[in-house]
């Protein structure tokens, strides 16, 4: 039996973390947050969309247990002020005095100064613990890795975009930032029985987890779990641990099928990084024409 996955320190950062954590905007309750707690996760994601029952999930757990949890809140803001007033209200709802990471959301390119230095100002304030950033533009990641400002960055990651192999992980420095991971399943493509070869075993959701966390470059990564059946299956991947070469040699065949026969996904993110780009103040552009900045 392989060794199960045990709570990591994320790169350079302070945090220590159980490496699957439980993301907010799939479906899961208050409830579910607190089960999940009570299972042995201790890292949540209040965003991209700050669902109101899964905040109340902190909240209650907050009240009681603010110190074995670590709270992910993110801001979408495109201005120093409004980082930190997205960050205030956040933190209002929730009751709580600070949040474990502050994650600037959804940057193709490294943000301007100025916001970098109104996260690291909200650190210093003691709102938040440390800094983290996401992007969809890998070739950015490398100036982003270098930013002493920047503690974590969130990156799409799995069996069929595995392309951080390549562009990312190579030219981190050390010490490096830590790595959390999201779209462990590429959005259920890789757990749809369509898409994947009919002499091939179907993954579960805890063998996408596990794939990810097999990778040594990778601290953590997100659970998209929508109910309690879900956080179970999830919860597999802790125990049964990393993936042996076999595995992962299955797991990349079938990711690298649902790549070529599964297009629909990826022209849908195109259009919405174009908008995203154009309100980050990056132009009307696809990713690709961003390069590295």
């Amino acid at each position: 039996m392989p060794e199960s996955f045990s709570p990591v320190r994320l790169g350079r950062s302070n945090l220590e973390v159980v490496p699957l954590g439980l993301a907010s905007a799939y479906g899961a309750k208050g409830s579910d947050v607190e089960y999940a707690f009570e299972r042995g996760m201790d890292f949540f994601y209040w965003g991209s969309y700050r669902s109101p029952d899964f905040g109340e999930g902190l909240k209650r757990l907050g009240k009681r247990s603010r110190e074995r949890m670590k709270v992910v809140v993110q801001s979408y803001s495109r201005s120093p002020s409004g980082i930190g007033k997205s960050l205030e209200k956040a933190l209002r709802q929730l009751e709580m005095d600070h949040a474990d990471v502050l994650l600037l959301g959804w940057w193709n390119l490294p943000p301007k100064d100025t916001i970098l230095d109104a996260a690291a100002d909200l650190v210093r304030r003691g709102r938040a613990r440390s800094v983290m950033v996401s992007c969809h533009n890998r070739p950015a990641f490398k100036r982003l890795a270098r930013d002493p400002r920047i503690d974590l960055l969130m990156i799409r990651y799995n069996a069929a975009h595995p392309g951080a192999d390549k562009d990312v992980f190579p030219h981190l420095p050390d010490p490096a930032p830590g790595i959390v991971t999201y779209t462990s399943t590429s959005w259920g493509q890789l757990l749809d029985r369509k898409l994947v070869p009919a002499d091939e075993r179907l993954p579960r959701a805890a063998d996408c987890y596990r794939f990810a966390l097999s990778n040594p470059n990778i601290g953590a990564c997100w659970a998209g779990a929508k109910d309690q059946a879900q956080i179970d299956e999830a919860l597999k991947a802790l125990e049964e641990g990393p993936m042996s070469e076999e595995e992962l040699a299955w797991m990349r065949r079938i990711g690298a099928r649902v790549r070529e026969t599964s297009k629909l996904t990826a022209r849908g993110m195109g259009i919405a990084d174009r908008l995203v780009n154009l309100y980050s103040g990056f132009g009307f552009r696809t990713t690709t024409e961003l390069g590295e900045g």
